[in-house]
């Protein structure tokens, strides 16, 4: 890693929107590229990536969540007009949408590619780092740890920044 430490405002993928995992640190990018304040290797992916798998998921088109961001609607709100306008999962499906984001890189499609970031940055001898999520926590700068039981706080953790390409 780059070694300095910076605060980009983006939410661990584990914090939780309407039960969700991933759909709060999507909006905090919009956010950032709208302000610009999202570093380039983050814009490369912005309706990418799990970014489009969450659109996907919630059959909405990526520019309808920027378009709701834009007007300025707060995270809740967002959701429950994603919900109005595409998908309203029910409880059985954000449990399996959940456990499917949080095991990316394990055992799947995205594995090499989790090996891939992780030599770029050094993290090889981390064992503990097996899913997109936990190198997206480690990377940021955040403790892995994939208990993460508190859906609406941000991590009190520093993050950490670098030249990495495929953020999510």
């Amino acid at each position: 890693m780059g070694g300095r430490v910076r605060d980009l405002g983006l939410r661990s993928p584990y914090d939780k929107v309407g039960g969700l995992f991933y759909f709060g640190r999507m909006l905090d990018k919009i956010r950032r590229h709208d302000n610009g304040e999202l570093p380039l290797e983050y814009e490369m992916n912005l309706g990418k990536g799990f970014d489009e798998k969450c659109t996907t998921f919630l059959r909405v088109r990526y520019e309808l969540v920027v378009e709701y961001v834009n007007h300025g609607l707060n995270d809740a709100a967002i959701l429950q007009s994603c919900f109005g306008m595409g998908n309203r999962p029910s409880e059985g499906e954000i449990y399996m949408w959940n456990e499917f984001m949080r095991k990316r890189g394990w055992n799947d499609e995205l594995s090499e590619t989790l090996e891939s970031e992780k030599k770029k940055e050094a993290m090889v001898s981390r064992s503990e780092i097996q899913t997109m999520f936990q190198f997206i926590d480690a990377d940021e700068g955040r403790l892995v740890n994939d208990n993460h039981t508190n859906s609406s706080s941000r991590s009190k953790y520093g993050r950490t920044g670098n030249g990495v390409p495929a953020k999510e």
